[in-house]
């Protein structure tokens, strides 16, 4: 998606800022440091600046002229105003601002920067982009549904497109923290419960928001890893609550994704909210400057979370604003993100040697040199262009991307008697429920650019498929979490007018998200109640979920012969809805997260431990690792998701032996004995039978996604390693043991497939 045509940038940009530029001592410096090494220029910087020069620095704050979408989920300083902003920029107070109002205010302050501040260091601009800019794609955890981490890749490919024309350098995403309660509302931006696919995605968007041209291309941006680290690990769901997980969980769950994400090239790390064993990681340094730069060799720079670093107050680490500046800074945290502390407080701490100068410097260099590989100190305004912005916004092949990956999101958990797909023509269709129609709760949360305003509902979604848009009709029947006068009499009539109900209920995008933690991961009462009068009815049902974490279904809802989970899609969604439920694309996506049997069962993942009382295969046995009268299994597991084919798994093929620095080949035949095509997810799982440290019942070692034609059979190959089977030992340090494993080709975690074992053995 590159953009082939010539700027106007100098017209459009003034030519005053870019003369004052060409002349400041800044690009002086660059263009002497051209024949050198970046370090050598940008030391030179570090040393013409004032100890507040360097704080301002380190210093990002919610810009002042932000949309209203911006405001609500990051609110600027009270008070705070645009001229202020402009005033701090030209005392080199500020060292950007994120989540702004597009390229003109990036203009006016990078404007200000270049001609009015004394170094002219160029500003850096940042936001949210978590699941798309204008065109919203799905939310990352639904497209962690696809399991398709090249199509991440291009929706964020996409993203970095449309966003970076508009000014911005950053973007505060991916989210890369493994979740696995669903009480937790951040879940939604996430890949969900497991590592390796966790590690994929993670790998997957830095590619995409950065591109492959190099971070000073006018369509990439920066990616930051967040939120480092265990944010999801909170204790009961809770959000912002407390940690407290062993050294080796930490490094076999929480980090590998972090890690493939440097490993891809993200320059930037967001510190969490959470503590971790009574630490928060805002001044954890072991985290942030052990592990991070010592064991990882990290080169980036670390900012905070939203007045992460103020927060060290509440938590009773810090004493005041001061001590939470010098605990934050000195373990590691080199910019602070809004709470202002670092402007105010490191430069009196600098000059009482609490915090030395040579630290102070590492810091700034490093934010300064990453400013440099963005393209900055070279131009200034490269991605601030109103002209580019305006074309670049809702583009033709960016709104069918987010179809596409819409659809290929979507998972059928259920489908008795093949209720799906549904016909076009000669059936009557009754779409019922809160989620029926109206653009609402289609972009979802942690948007702060996209407007459902510009989104396909449901209903005209469906109507635009059908042959006669007459033969749909819309009936709400209820709230999102409340009841509706005479809404389950009218959804009642309109279910025994029709020959089949689409139900659409869930969550409303308010209900996922930050602060967004639920106590009971059920579809609220008011819609429960609908969905039984509805199916009362005797009308066959398919459930069409909107949802930003698993759930725990019940009742009708559960007892519906047609469920399909669709989260949040964004711009497209009644498109893609309609794409599924009429059969002209088969449902593809597989669930990155289990869904619990019940709401009591959380938190739950398919790779927990066996503990010493498994329940054997058959009924519940007492005293055995179970809740009473629930087995210790999802109802739907993680990498669940039916087709419109018929899938058989047969023909496992495995040597005996994996050699100690061979290979082993794990062969299987995968059949599509249905009448339609199909694309499925296959599978791979290991189970070390005995090892030194207690091992999860079954661990993801690869997936691939395979389109079938009816009839068709493809042998599937994986090849193993010993590198895949380590984990984390008695002393922290990876290690692999030889010894018996068992091994899944399946379509889930808890699925059978088919089933074989091997031995690792040394040589």
């Amino acid at each position: 998606m590159r953009d082939q045509r010539v700027s106007r940038r100098a017209a459009l940009m003034g030519a005053g800022a870019i003369m004052a530029w060409a002349g400041s001592p800044a690009r002086a410096l660059l263009r002497a440091a051209d024949a050198g090494p970046a370090p050598a220029f940008i030391d030179a910087l570090i040393a013409k600046m004032t100890v507040e020069e360097k704080a301002g620095q380190l210093t990002l704050m919610a810009a002042a002229w932000g949309g209203a979408a911006a405001s609500v989920l990051n609110p600027p300083v009270a008070g705070a105003s645009f001229a202020d902003q402009l005033d701090q920029t030209r005392r080199g107070r500020l060292t950007g601002v994120f989540n702004g109002n597009g390229a003109e205010m990036a203009r006016r302050m990078q404007t200000a920067a270049m001609t009015e501040s004394r170094l002219k260091i160029p500003l850096l601009f940042a936001a949210d982009i978590i699941h798309g800019h204008r065109t919203v794609f799905p939310v990352p955890l639904a497209e962690a549904s696809s399991f398709d981490p090249d199509l991440a890749e291009r929706t964020a490919r996409a993203a970095a497109f449309e966003a970076a024309a508009t000014g911005i350098d950053w973007t505060f995403s991916p989210m890369l923290d493994i979740s696995r309660d669903a009480r937790w509302g951040r879940g939604i931006e996430g890949a969900g419960e497991d590592v390796l696919l966790g590690r994929a995605f993670a790998a997957a968007r830095v590619r995409g928001f950065q591109g492959s041209r190099g971070l000073a291309a006018d369509d990439a941006m920066l990616a930051c890893a967040k939120h480092f680290v265990a944010y999801g690990a909170a204790e009961g769901g809770l959000d912002y609550n407390s940690v407290d997980l062993s050294e080796r969980t930490l490094r076999e769950t929480y980090f590998p994704p972090f890690e493939a994400a440097l490993d891809a090239g993200c320059a930037t790390v967001m510190a969490s909210f959470n503590e971790i064993a009574g630490v928060p990681s805002t001044a954890n340094p072991w985290l942030m400057t052990e592990v991070l730069r010592g064991e990882w060799k990290f080169d980036g720079f670390v900012v905070s979370d939203y007045t992460g670093d103020e927060e060290l107050i509440a938590h009773g680490f810090a004493a005041d604003a001061r001590e939470a500046t010098k605990l934050a800074f000195l373990a590691g945290v080199d910019m602070s993100m809004q709470s202002g502390f670092y402007i105010r407080h490191l430069p009196d701490l600098v000059r009482s040697g609490e915090v030395p100068l040579d630290r102070l410097d590492q810091s700034v260099r490093r934010v300064l040199t990453i400013k440099a590989r963005l393209g900055l100190f070279d131009d200034p305004f490269r991605r601030i262009d109103p002209r580019r912005e305006k074309a670049r916004s809702r583009a033709p092949a960016t709104i069918a991307l987010a179809r596409e990956s819409a659809r290929r999101s979507v998972v059928m958990l259920r489908n008795e008697g093949d209720l799906l797909p549904l016909k076009k023509r000669g059936q009557k269709i009754a779409l019922i429920g809160p989620f029926a129609a109206g653009q609402h709760d289609l972009i979802g949360p942690w948007c702060v650019y996209g407007d459902n305003a510009q989104a396909i509902d449901l209903a005209t979604g469906v109507r635009g498929a059908v042959a006669d848009a007459t033969s749909v009709t819309v009936t709400p029947g209820s709230g999102v979490e409340q009841a509706l006068a005479g809404g389950i009499e009218a959804a009642v009539a309109a279910a025994r007018a029709a020959d089949v109900v689409v139900l659409a209920i869930g969550e409303d995008e308010h209900m996922s998200g930050e602060a967004q933690a639920r106590t009971e991961i059920t579809v609220p009462a008011p819609q429960m109640a609908l969905a039984e009068a509805v199916a009362a009815t005797g009308k066959p049902i398919v459930v069409v979920l909107k949802h930003g974490r698993a759930l725990a279904l019940e009742g009708a809802v559960a007892a519906a012969p047609a469920i399909l989970a669709t989260w949040f899609l964004g711009s497209e969604t009644g498109h893609a809805l309609a794409d599924i439920l009429f059969g002209d694309h088969g449902p593809a996506g597989r669930l990155p997260v289990s869904f619990p049997r019940a709401a009591g069962q959380v938190p739950y993942h398919y790779d927990h431990k066996a503990t010493g009382r498994p329940n054997p295969p058959g009924p519940l046995q007492e005293y055995k690792a179970h809740y009473r009268g629930v087995p210790n299994s999802a109802l739907y597991p993680f990498g669940h998701g039916l087709t419109y084919g018929r899938i058989d798994y047969a023909a496992l093929k495995l040597d005996e032996r994996l050699a100690w620095d061979g290979t082993l080949t794990v062969r299987a035949t995968v059949t599509n004995r249905g009448a339609r095509a199909a694309e499925e997810v296959v599978q791979l799982y290991i189970h070390d039978r005995a090892a030194s440290i207690t091992r999860p019942v079954r661990e993801l070692k690869g997936f691939q996604k395979i389109a079938l034609k009816p009839g068709e059979s493809r042998e599937v190959q994986f090849t193993l390693r010993r590198p895949d089977l380590l984990f984390i030992g008695i002393d922290e340090k990876p290690v692999v043991e030889p010894g018996m494993f068992d091994l899944w080709v399946a379509p889930s975690a808890e699925a059978e497939g088919v089933r074989g074992s091997f031995e690792l053995v040394r040589a």
